[in-house]
């Protein structure tokens, strides 16, 4: 299923793994470490046919532990070209985030808003195009309406789901400062979801943040109901996942919840 030139950037890893041949010993290394003592859980996949993405959890008989989103890319032939994988990280560092990110970017200049066409898209991956290719963050009131009034926001570097359109309107707010740039890489063709991968340049750093994020809709409303988003971890692999994943493998955390607790993978 996949072709000979493929690209795995699973984001856990230092590099990523190109050619079927290093993908495949990596899929069966994953595998085996697992083996008998656990299963991965789909939860949410977007309807895309020329690329998708997948949100899944680790579970065990009882429990269940590490989230993540996954992309994957077809070629013309059908074959897997290009597949981003990312787990959140066991520590969520909160607001402290938008604190290291505003000390990075100190003294940036802002910049002139971007001129673009007011439009109504109403599938989800012609949704976050206009969100992130022609809006750009331009107006956050214009980005707001595009969100479902029950939207629920999984942003994994936050504990907690942001609930209904005031949360993610100041989510929204506390990152839009001057030296920060959303660039929307690859997207799925998906109607009622879509998945993407991203990554964010910071003025005055070297490296970027690179990410995947999940988005659905509301069938009826034609507005974004569901998001999850997840960045990439600065140190790979990261030091607690690693420690979590050797001590607890069936898991991939410490501490696991009740199974079916988190309903979709929430």
């Amino acid at each position: 299923v996949c072709a000979m030139d493929v690209v795995y950037e699973d984001c856990f890893e230092p590099q990523p793994f190109t050619g079927r041949d290093k993908v495949r010993q990596h899929m069966l290394s994953k595998v085996e470490s697992r083996k008998g003592k656990g299963e991965l859980r789909l939860d949410r996949v977007s309807d895309g046919s020329k690329a998708c993405g997948f949100a899944w959890t680790y579970v065990t008989e009882n429990e269940e532990g590490l989230r993540g989103t996954t992309f994957v890319e077809l070629n013309e032939q059908g074959e897997i070209k290009y597949v981003r994988e990312i787990p959140e990280p066991i520590y969520k560092p909160g607001d402290l985030t938008v604190q290291l990110l505003e000390a990075v970017t100190k003294g940036a200049e802002p910049k002139p808003p971007v001129d673009y066409e007011i439009r109504t898209p109403e599938t989800a991956s012609e949704i976050a195009k206009y969100l992130f290719q022609d809006v750009q963050g331009s107006s956050i009131d214009e980005s707001m309406r595009f969100f479902d009034e029950g939207i629920e926001y999984r942003d994994f570097n936050y504990e907690d789901l942001l609930n209904g359109k005031e949360e993610v309107r100041k989510f929204i707010e506390d990152f839009s400062f001057p030296g920060i740039t959303f660039r929307q890489q690859k997207i799925c063709d998906g109607e009622l979801s879509t998945c993407f991968t991203w990554e964010v340049v910071l003025e005055g750093a070297e490296d970027t943040i690179k990410g995947i994020s999940l988005y659905e809709i509301n069938p009826e409303t034609r507005k974004v109901s569901y998001v999850r988003d997840v960045p990439e971890s600065a140190i790979k692999p990261p030091i607690l996942g690693k420690f979590a994943r050797d001590l607890r493998p069936g898991l991939g955390v410490f501490t696991g919840v009740a199974l079916g607790s988190r309903e979709g993978g929430k």
